[in-house]
């Protein structure tokens, strides 16, 4: 279901077939299920800081091209966001600016389940059943825990330590045989399937006992600043990404000011890894192989590259701005979309919920 009034965006598909995650995680069931479904995909992102041109180009673009070949829920994980202070008007505006880019950069709600994590309680009720399956000692050893910790030291709440196990639900929920996981996920991946092994062994086969999966490596775009971090949506310093909804001028000088390295000659080199960096955008965004962008700045300087490149970001995200501008507007529409969505994401979870209460020897609702 489209936003009342527009007609729902579509971009071309993605020459890169990866599965990205932006601050969360992605789940691909690569087995066809039983009733011949179309294998399943979630993918989650908190609803903080500003959507990148590095997530568009790292993730949201291959979400796009997924969702005609897979059943796709893509959950705005506003409950995980809450483990670190949020001012509610931020969250809430956040939540519908992150789908209607969603909307803008192609995803269909016809085709795609999008919704908020908190619309659909499942997850937490899943989440709470596996904390009184999980011991203190396994949810000791995070490390983002610790990571995060040290970097909110004034907030170290519950939430923020019990976060690994509503990832767990998150991703048991809907029963995935393959998750694809970065270094940070690893560990969570693991207690997931620990504990689905742990109520398997005592109930029965009631959890699909998830795989990894490395997934291919797409556009992995760096910080504009610092070229050996990843780029950020939550990094305070916005000079640090160019967002989605940047403005043309704001583009311009974020990437006159982008850092390169000694030298002059254009080169592709890894171990130059703000050229790089600013070479795989630049491919990227003008849909050209870096080979052929190299060729064209022989014996010409890192200035030149930069103001093409500049431009070539401002045309490529001019039509999702346009797009998005119009599906801003529409916030009953919105709201819509995230209802459709939540109740089909509610629809495809209770039976596995049901299964588990069943075991537990709950009363049937």
């Amino acid at each position: 279901m489209a936003a009342s009034g527009h007609a729902t965006p579509r971009m071309p598909p993605a020459r890169c077939l990866d599965l990205g995650w932006v601050g969360g995680y992605s789940l691909d069931a690569m087995k066809t299920t039983p009733d011949k479904r179309k294998p399943s995909i979630l993918s989650g992102i908190q609803p903080t800081g500003r959507l990148t041109i590095g997530n568009y180009l790292g993730a949201l673009r291959n979400w796009v091209a997924l969702q005609d070949q897979y059943e796709c829920y893509y959950v705005l994980v506003d409950l995980h966001a809450i483990t670190v202070r949020q001012e509610p008007k931020v969250l809430r505006r956040r939540c519908y600016e992150f789908l209607a880019l969603y909307m803008a950069c192609g995803l269909d709600p016809a085709t795609s389940t999008l919704f908020v994590q908190s619309h659909v309680p499942t997850h937490a009720q899943l989440s709470w059943i596996l904390n009184c399956f999980t011991y203190m000692g396994e949810a000791q050893r995070m490390t983002q825990f610790k990571e995060k910790s040290s970097r909110h030291s004034e907030n170290i709440n519950i939430g923020l330590f019990d976060y690994p196990v509503l990832m767990a639900a998150d991703i048991l929920l809907y029963s995935a045989d393959l998750v694809p996981v970065g270094e940070d996920q690893k560990q969570h991946l693991e207690l997931t399937r620990n504990l689905a092994e742990r109520f398997n062994g005592i109930y029965g086969n009631v959890f699909t006992v998830p795989e990894p999966f490395i997934p291919k490596v797409g556009a992995r775009i760096m910080s504009l600043k610092d070229p050996t971090s990843k780029m950020s949506k939550t990094d305070e310093d916005d000079a640090t990404y160019v967002a989605l909804l940047d403005e043309p001028e704001a583009v311009r000088r974020k990437i006159k000011r982008a850092v390169t390295d000694a030298g002059r000659e254009v080169v592709y080199d890894e171990s130059r890894p703000g050229l790089a960096n600013l070479l795989t955008i630049f491919a990227a965004t003008a849909g050209e192989p870096i080979e052929t962008i190299v060729g064209r700045y022989e014996g010409k300087g890192y200035g030149d590259l930069k103001k093409e490149l500049a431009e070539a970001i401002v045309e490529f995200l001019r039509p999702v701005q346009q797009r998005y501008r119009d599906i801003i507007a529409d916030e009953p529409g919105l709201a819509r979309v995230l209802a459709d969505g939540a109740a089909r994401a509610l629809a495809r979870t209770r039976p596995l919920l049901a299964r588990v209460h069943e075991a537990l020897g709950f009363i049937p609702e």
